[in-house]
C-alpha cells in the first residue's frame, strides 16, 4: 500500500475514533459500534505495519513534548541554570556561550566525558563552561561532592579546582569523602577550611539548588548538559558538543 493511501486510511480510522468518543447525545448503537470496532480491526490485521508508524509517530511527538518541556525549564531557570552564585565557572566567565554539566564524581560516562571538557576549554577561548554536582550514584558521591564544594569556596578562580576535578574525577575506584579529601590535599587545599566548610549552610544550598534544578529540567542521569535552552543527555562527544556550541552561536 502506498503511503498515501495509507496515511487516508489512517485518517478515516482517526475520524471514526474521534467521532466515537464526540458522540454524546447521539452515541453510536450497538450495531454501528460493533462495525466500525470490526472495520478498524480487519484493517489492522490485514495492515500490521501501520502499529508502527503509529508508535512511531507517538514516540516523535512524545519527544518533541519532551524537549519542548526542557526548554520552558531552562528559560524558567534561567538564572540559576547559567549564573548561580553557588556553581563552579571554568574557561572564560564572559563567554558568549555557556555549557552546563550536571556530573557524579563515580560516574563512568563522565569520566569519559572530562576529556571533552578539557579539549572544549584549551580550543575554546569563548566558552564559559559551568559545572553543577549531581551526586545520585550512592553515599560515596554525596559525600564527594561535599568535598568539592568546599574546595570550590577556597578558589573562586577555578584554577586550583580544576586541577582538583581532574584528579579526582579522572582517578580510578571509588570516588568518597576520604578520596576526595585526600585529592584535595595532594591539590595544595587548606585542610583545616575543607573539614569545616564541608558541612557549612553553603555546601547544603550548592547541592540542593543543583537537585532541585536537575529535577525541574528532567535530568537524571549523568553527564548532562544545558547549551543555550537545549538539554543534551550523556556522553555525546566533543564533536556533538562542538556542534551545539556552533548552533548557539549563531
Amino acid at each position: 500500500m502506498k503511503c498515501g493511501a495509507r496515511t487516508a486510511i489512517l485518517a478515516s480510522v482517526a475520524i471514526l475514533l474521534a467521532s466515537a468518543s464526540a458522540a454524546t447525545a447521539q452515541s453510536f448503537s450497538t450495531d454501528q459500534r460493533q462495525q466500525i470496532e470490526s472495520i478498524i480491526k480487519d484493517y489492522l490485521l490485514q495492515h500490521p505495519e501501520v502499529m508502527q508508524d503509529v508508535m512511531a509517530e507517538l514516540e516523535k511527538r512524545q519527544q518533541a513534548a519532551e524537549v519542548e518541556k526542557r526548554r520552558v525549564a531552562v528559560e524558567e531557570n534561567n538564572a540559576t541554570l547559567f549564573s548561580s552564585p553557588h556553581q563552579v565557572v571554568l574557561g572564560n566567565p564572559h563567554g558568549n556561550v555557556t555549557m552546563v554539566e550536571f556530573f557524579d564524581y563515580n560516574c563512568g560516562f563522565c569520566k569519559r566525558a572530562l576529556s571533552d571538557m578539557l579539549n572544549l576549554l584549551k580550543t575554546d577561548p569563548n566558552l564559559k563552561f559551568v559545572l553543577k554536582e549531581f551526586p545520585v550514584l550512592g553515599e560515596g558521591s554525596v559525600e564527594a561532592a561535599h568535598v568539592a564544594v568546599a574546595a570550590r569556596m577556597q578558589d573562586v578562580t577555578g584554577k586550583k579546582y580544576i586541577e582538583f576535578h581532574q584528579k579526582l574525577l579522572g582517578g580510578r575506584g571509588l570516588a568518597d569523602k576520604a578520596r576526595a579529601l585526600a585529592v584535595a590535599k595532594e591539590v595544595g587545599f587548606d585542610m583545616a577550611r575543607i573539614e569545616k566548610d564541608m558541612s557549612s549552610d553553603e555546601v547544603k544550598k550548592t547541592i540542593d539548588e543543583d537537585m532541585k534544578l536537575a529535577d525541574a529540567l528532567g535530568v537524571s542521569g549523568t553527564p548532562s548538559y544545558v547549551i543555550g535552552d537545549e538539554v543534551v543527555v550523556g556522553a555525546v562527544g566533543i564533536d556533538a558538543l562542538r556542534e551545539k556550541i556552533k548552533a548557539e552561536r549563531k
